[in-house]
């Protein structure tokens, strides 16, 4: 997973993963996006730390950690606060990430 910046906020389309470093439930969100970016062998997500980026938080609304920010077209999709499971979060990326699911 990579680390966020300006640039990449600045972007059409991403998955962020929000977070911050002391929530349980987030460490379990990461593990199950971490699986996902392992079986991939590449990053699919985005990270930012919740607590260091409170005005980006306060801008997109964000009401709870861990959220998986979905943007596409340059607008902010979906809000993915329940991760319940790694087929859930595959749901989304069938989605709006379909690329990953064709053979080369």
């Amino acid at each position: 997973m990579q680390q966020i910046n300006d640039e990449v906020l600045k972007e059409d389309c991403y998955l962020l993963y929000i977070y911050t470093p002391l929530c349980g439930t987030c460490a379990l969100a990461r593990t199950m996006l971490d699986k996902i970016e392992s079986v991939h062998q590449q990053d699919i997500f985005y990270e930012m730390n919740a607590s260091l980026n409170s005005d980006f938080l306060q801008e997109t609304k964000i009401e709870s950690v861990p959220c998986l920010l979905i943007k596409e077209g340059g607008e902010i999709r979906e809000k993915v606060y329940a991760f319940k499971s790694i087929p859930n979060i595959y749901s989304y990326l069938m989605e709006y990430k379909p690329d990953l699911f064709v053979k080369s």
